[in-house]
C-alpha cells in the first residue's frame, strides 16, 4: 500500500514523499531509516482526492499573521503553548479555523512538538513559519521568533500594498478607457456605418477602414458576441494562469527599465527571508532550501547553483555574486556581515535598503506613467470619435 508522506528532515525544510508500506508503523521505521521525522501520514490520494483537499484548505485558509500576533501575545503574558491554543479555541468562532486548532491540540497532547502539529497541517502553515517554529524550539525562543516572522510579514506585507496601491488608478484608467473604446467600436460605429453606407462620398482612408469594421459588426454581431466573450474568459484564464505561475513576473523582467527594478524586488525578498531565517539559527543551506519554493524559476535555479558552492565551503558572498543574486552595494554589506559573523543581520538591511529605493521608485514612475496613460486613452478615443465626424465635416463641406 503506498502512503503520503509530510515529513522534516534534520535542517528543518519539509518533504512530501510517497511510501510503499505495509501499514503507518512501517512507514514511521523508514523514515527514521533516512534520518526523516514523519509529521502526517495519509494513504496515497488520487489527483482528484488532493485537488479536493488544495481547495478545501484554500476556504479554510486562516491569517496568519493574526494568529501569530496572538499566540505570541498570549506567551508574552505567560501561558504555555497548549494553554495559548485553548484560549484562541475558546475565543474562535469560525468552524474552520475551531477545527484546525483542536487538531493542533490533540497532535500536541499527544506528545509532538508544536512545529510536528503544525506540519501536520502543511496546507495552511507555509514551510517558513514551520521552519522557523522548530528552530525556536531547539533554541528555547518561541517568542522572538514569532516576533521576527511578524515583522518580516509586515515587510512583505508593505511592499506588496505599496504595488497594489500604485496599480490601482492605472487598472481603473485601463477598464474605464476600455469599455469606452469598446462602446464606440462595437455600437457607435456600426451605426455610424449604416448611415454613410448610401452617402456616396469618397471617405477618408482610415475612415474607410473604421466603418468597414463597424458594417462588418454590424453584419456579424450576433456571432461576434460569443467570440468576444470566450476570448475574454480564456484571457482572464490566462491571465490567472500566468500570474500563478511567475510568469508575469517573467515577462516584466524582459521589459527595458523595468525589469531591473522586478529583479531587485525578488533580491530583496530573497535577502529579507534569509535574513529572518539566519537570526532565528538555521543554517544557511536549509534557509536556502526553505526560500528555493517562495522565488520564480530564474532566481531558482541561481540559488539552487549557489547553494552547491555554499555547500563545498564557498562564501555566500562570491557565491551569490557569480550567480546574478547580488547588486555592488548588497555585495558590499554581505562581505561584512561575513566578517563580522552577524550575515543575517546584513542580509535583512539589505532588504531594507533596497525596500526604500523600490518605495521611492514607484512614487516616481506613477508621477509619470499615470499622465501617459491618461493621454494615451484619451488619443484613442478622441481618434475614432474623429474618424467618425469626418465624412460629416466633408458632407457639410460639400454643401456649402
Amino acid at each position: 500500500m503506498q502512503y503520503d508522506v509530510r515529513a522534516l528532515t534534520s535542517e528543518h525544510s519539509i518533504v512530501q514523499l510517497t511510501v510503499d508500506a505495509c501499514d503507518e508503523s512501517e512507514v514511521r521505521r523508514q523514515m527514521e531509516l533516512r534520518g526523516l521525522y514523519a509529521a502526517d501520514i495519509a494513504p496515497a490520494r488520487s489527483g482528484l482526492a488532493k485537488g479536493l483537499r488544495v481547495r478545501s484548505a484554500r476556504r479554510t485558509r486562516l491569517s496568519l499573521t493574526l494568529f501569530t500576533q496572538e499566540l505570541l501575545a498570549l506567551l508574552n503574558a505567560g501561558l504555555s503553548i497548549v494553554e495559548c491554543l485553548e484560549a484562541l479555541l475558546e475565543k474562535e468562532g469560525n468552524a474552520a479555523s475551531s477545527q484546525m486548532l483542536s487538531r493542533m491540540l490533540d497532535a500536541l497532547r499527544d506528545g509532538k512538538r508544536f512545529s510536528g502539529a503544525l506540519a501536520e497541517q502543511d496546507e495552511l502553515f507555509p514551510p517558513l513559519y514551520i521552519s522557523i517554529v522548530r528552530a525556536a524550539e531547539d533554541t528555547s525562543d518561541l517568542p522572538q521568533a514569532l516576533s521576527r516572522y511578524i515583522a518580516y510579514q509586515q515587510r512583505i506585507d508593505s511592499v506588496r500594498g505599496k504595488l497594489v496601491s500604485a496599480s490601482i488608478y492605472p487598472l481603473i484608467l485601463l477598464v474605464v478607457g476600455g469599455v469606452v473604446s469598446a462602446f464606440l467600436i462595437g455600437y457607435v460605429v456600426p451605426r455610424f456605418a449604416e448611415v454613410y453606407q448610401g452617402a456616396g462620398r469618397s471617405l477618408p482612408w482610415l475612415s474607410q477602414v473604421l466603418l468597414g469594421w463597424g458594417q462588418f459588426v454590424a453584419n456579424h454581431g450576433k456571432a461576434l458576441l460569443p467570440i468576444a466573450l470566450i476570448a475574454a474568459v480564456l484571457l482572464f484564464a490566462g491571465a490567472r494562469r500566468l500570474l500563478a505561475r511567475g510568469g508575469i513576473a517573467y515577462l516584466l523582467t524582459r521589459v527595458p527599465g523595468i525589469g531591473e527594478r522586478v529583479r531587485i524586488v525578488e533580491l530583496s525578498r530573497l535577502y529579507l527571508t534569509l535574513g529572518m531565517l539566519l537570526e532565528g539559527g538555521i543554517s544557511i543551506v536549509a534557509a536556502m532550501d526553505t526560500v528555493q519554493g517562495m522565488v520564480t524559476a530564474d532566481v531558482r535555479a541561481n540559488l539552487m547553483a549557489a547553494r552547491q558552492k555554499v555547500q563545498s565551503g564557498l562564501a555566500l558572498s562570491t557565491a551569490f555574486d557569480a550567480h546574478g543574486l547580488s547588486t555592488p552595494i548588497s555585495l558590499r554589506m554581505l562581505r561584512v556581515g561575513e566578517r563580522s559573523g552577524e550575515l543575517g543581520q546584513m542580509l535583512t538591511q539589505s532588504a531594507a535598503f533596497y525596500d526604500g529605493e523600490i518605495g521611492r521608485w514607484i512614487d516616481r514612475f506613477m508621477r509619470m506613467f499615470e499622465p501617459l496613460l491618461m493621454a494615451a486613452i484619451g488619443l484613442i478615443v478622441g481618434a475614432i470619435v474623429v474618424l467618425l465626424y469626418m465624412p460629416i465635416f466633408d458632407l457639410a463641406g460639400g454643401l456649402t
